[in-house]
């Protein structure tokens, strides 16, 4: 199992070690050959900004939205979140926009900059989640499940092949979430 991790910019090693850990392989993604053979794909946290624009200028942005569109699992954490995001409260145009929801960048204020919250996650149950610069998800289509919601705002949301998580599990010592992302990889697998 192949999995393919951007890896432009950002908090991606972290990714890299607990994939590792869990016995799959890493491909680190910084050119559009990369992809190829790819079972799953990891948009890590970052400036969701710079990431964009180094996606365009690689031109890896339209080949990542295909591979997405096309049903290719897909983990996305912080800045990653904003890159699925179709929309992106306050500003005109959205990056990869696979994701039905809108969101909305540095949420939480500088005084709440940084916030470690024990949260209930669907499929792994209760989480301890690290928020950093976090953004929120302020509204998703009907068919986007919410996965978890803190101080009544949505941190975690699954659609179809895609995850998208405000927070950095792989700041924690605990691999459910990426665990349950190479489960959705093994079941696409069988389709």
């Amino acid at each position: 199992m192949r999995v393919g991790i951007l890896a432009l910019q950002g908090a991606f090693i972290e990714h890299e070690k607990i994939i590792q850990n869990l016995g799959a392989e890493v491909v680190e993604i910084r050119q559009l050959k990369d992809l190829d053979g790819i079972d799953g794909l990891i948009l890590p946290g970052g400036e969701s900004t710079v990431q964009g624009k180094l996606l365009r200028q690689l031109n890896l942005l339209k080949p990542i939205q295909q591979l997405i569109n096309e049903g290719l699992p897909v983990l996305a954490t912080c800045a990653g979140l904003i890159l699925l995001a179709k929309t992106i409260d306050g500003e005109e145009s959205a990056h990869l926009g696979t994701l039905p929801i809108v969101i909305k960048r540095n949420a939480y204020g500088r005084q709440l900059a940084s916030f470690t919250s024990d949260i209930d996650i669907k499929p792994v149950g209760s989480y301890p989640a690290v928020f950093i610069r976090a953004p929120y998800i302020e509204s998703v289509n009907d068919d986007v499940d919410i996965l978890g919601v803190v101080n009544d705002h949505i941190v975690a949301v699954q659609y179809h092949n895609q995850l998208g998580f405000s927070f950095h599990p792989e700041l924690t010592n605990d691999p459910r979430i990426h665990e349950y992302f190479l489960s959705l990889i093994k079941n696409n697998h069988h389709n």
